[in-house]
């Protein structure tokens, strides 16, 4: 999966002179957390909300309310951005940036075309969506994780077991380190019929070496909610 299928492209971006107080206020009345900032059209840093507060003065402090408003009316973006402005390009991988926003633990990546011009925002919820959409697990599917042989054709032995069941493959996951002594585990999500789903089960139990770990339909309906 590639980040500019992914990314938002409406971005809203302030100029490093824009004073703290007006970027706060972008961002608090658009409901956004980060903001690429810009010097004649080219990316030089990021503002957070982190950013901003860390900046504002108290309101503990022994100043009054008109003294903090001049302050943050003052106060200048480039004064608090970040100029080390993580970034990737449109054409690589989602799960590229997954493993940049991990390791450096952030929530969003600039993304720049190639002439190094912003193009987009990835955030941690638009990994998420392309993660949902890949797995295929809400389209109400069934899922089975299995340990099995590490070895040429083991996977494709499952999947002409699901072939002849008429079984829709939608997703294949494959991990080497939860297992030990010469297995794997796979992770397989399918749309068949609950029906047909037992038989797969009972199939799969019957092939040597072959262990289902865990399987099951995941329940969609009332998922927990803020709302409720």
């Amino acid at each position: 999966m590639l980040i500019k299928d992914w990314m938002a492209t409406d971005i809203l971006t302030v100029d490093a002179n824009t004073s703290v107080m007006r970027a706060t206020r972008i961002m608090k009345e658009n409901n956004i957390r980060r903001l690429p900032v810009m010097s004649h059209n080219k990316l030089i840093g990021v503002v957070t909300d982190r950013d901003l507060k860390e900046a504002s003065p108290s309101t503990t402090s022994e100043i009054d309310i008109h003294e903090m408003y001049y302050l943050l009316s003052e106060m200048k973006i480039k004064d608090v951005m970040t100029d080390k402005c993580i970034s990737l390009k449109q054409d690589d991988t989602l799960e590229k940036a997954a493993l940049v926003m991990l390791k450096e633990r952030i929530s969003g990546i600039m993304i720049l075309d190639e002439e190094n011009k912003l193009v987009g925002l990835l955030s941690e919820t638009d990994i998420l969506r392309g993660f949902i959409h890949a797995t295929g697990i809400q389209d109400g599917s069934h899922q089975y994780v299995i340990d099995m042989p590490d070895t040429p054709g083991s996977t494709t032995r499952i999947i002409d077991l699901l072939r002849r069941k008429n079984a829709r493959v939608l997703s294949i996951l494959t991990s080497f380190s939860d297992t030990t002594g010469g297995k794997k585990q796979v992770a397989i999500r399918i749309l068949a019929d609950d029906d047909v789903a037992e038989e797969i089960s009972r199939e799969i139990a019957q092939l040597e070496n072959y262990h289902i770990v865990f399987e099951c339909k995941d329940e969609l309906h009332n998922l927990p909610s803020k709302q409720a």
